[in-house]
């Protein structure tokens, strides 16, 4: 086994160990009768010591921004959405850490992998959002999946003999391996963090004319990241407090580009990675200008949907993107209630 992949194994069960592992009760085992999505949040939850009032059940610590993305020359040409027609749109951008631990340090493994959310607030006064990782892929090709390594980390405590559950679960799924063993630097600030769209959509033009394809989100900075020796020596919040420091000074601007299927590649199943030989058009310019000001208050009250789409983008059939939103959906009624 390679040392990045024993590496990251660790860091699955450090998870378990450092944010609290949860053995098999019998609640545990009733919550099985509910539906998937809510169980995901379940188990995330457990795996944070959580919940944590007012936070999300993944992502928790995040900090959020206002710019404008003004769309390409190319983009009208891929699709008819409003926001691609060649005016500027306003935008609000959430980034964020992994895992439902609002306290947890930037530099840390376990706040990765990042998120970036997207809302882009359309001429009739409706909006549509993106939601993207720092990691181009994803471990599991199904929610169940999905849960299945939560699950195996959440039951891999210090007690637990080798092979523990999160070894045996990467052992026979090679999607999951795949992420964990990937790379995932912390960046030296999140406006030098590229982002991928894990799933992908169907875009349509004014001629009828369709193709998939998922989004990359392009620092202009250039993706510039730390060492793990400089990473260490970072404060616990130095990405959150870096950004509104950057901003007060200069814009942060990402290119979003789509990367378009060809024939014969998968557009239902997250953890296929398409070459990167596949044809990239570019769909426009984000520009970030300002934090915004409260920012924990103010994304308190903020779902973001992927699946809310403007006519011109329309969802793929894949399991993990139709199921984003009924588990942002459970999240987002109990951080309201709590």
């Amino acid at each position: 086994m390679k040392q990045q992949q024993i590496k990251n194994i660790t860091r699955l069960i450090a998870t378990a160990l450092l944010l609290g592992s949860v053995g098999v009760t019998a609640a545990d085992e009733a919550t099985t009768a509910k539906p998937v999505t809510e169980q995901l949040v379940d188990t995330m939850t457990k795996l944070a010591n959580g919940p944590y009032k007012g936070f999300r059940a993944n992502h928790a610590k995040g900090i959020m921004a206002e710019g404008t993305f003004t769309p390409s020359a190319e983009a009208a040409g891929i699709s008819k959405a409003p926001h691609l027609q060649g005016v500027a749109t306003p935008v609000l951008v959430r980034f964020s850490n992994a895992t439902g631990v609002p306290t947890i340090a930037d530099a840390n493994g376990n706040a990765m992998p990042k998120g970036m959310a997207i809302r882009f607030t359309l001429p009739d006064g409706s909006s549509t959002d993106i939601v993207a990782i720092s990691v181009n892929g994803f471990p599991a090709a199904t929610p169940e999946d999905f849960l299945g390594l939560l699950n195996a980390v959440a039951a891999s405590g210090p007690d637990v003999a080798s092979p523990k559950p999160v070894e045996q679960f990467l052992a026979s799924h090679p999607a999951a391996m795949k992420f964990v063993s990937t790379p995932k630097p912390a960046p030296v600030s999140f406006a030098t963090q590229p982002f991928f769209g894990v799933n992908a959509f169907q875009f349509t033009n004014a001629k009828g004319e369709t193709q998939y394809g998922r989004y990359r989100i392009v620092p202009i900075a250039g993706a510039q990241f730390l060492t793990d020796a400089e990473a260490a020596k970072q404060a616990p919040n130095y990405l959150m407090d870096e950004l509104p420091v950057r901003l007060g000074k200069q814009e942060a601007q990402y290119r979003i580009v789509l990367q378009l299927a060809e024939a014969g590649d998968s557009v239902d199943d997250p953890t296929a990675i398409w070459p990167d030989d596949r044809k990239q058009v570019e769909l426009g310019v984000l520009t970030i200008k300002s934090a915004v000001a409260n920012s924990q208050e103010a994304e308190r009250s903020l779902m973001f949907n992927p699946l809310v789409l403007p006519d011109g983008i329309a969802p793929s059939n894949d399991p993990v993107l139709l199921a984003r939103p009924g588990a942002y959906a459970v999240s987002y009624g109990r951080r309201l209630a709590n």
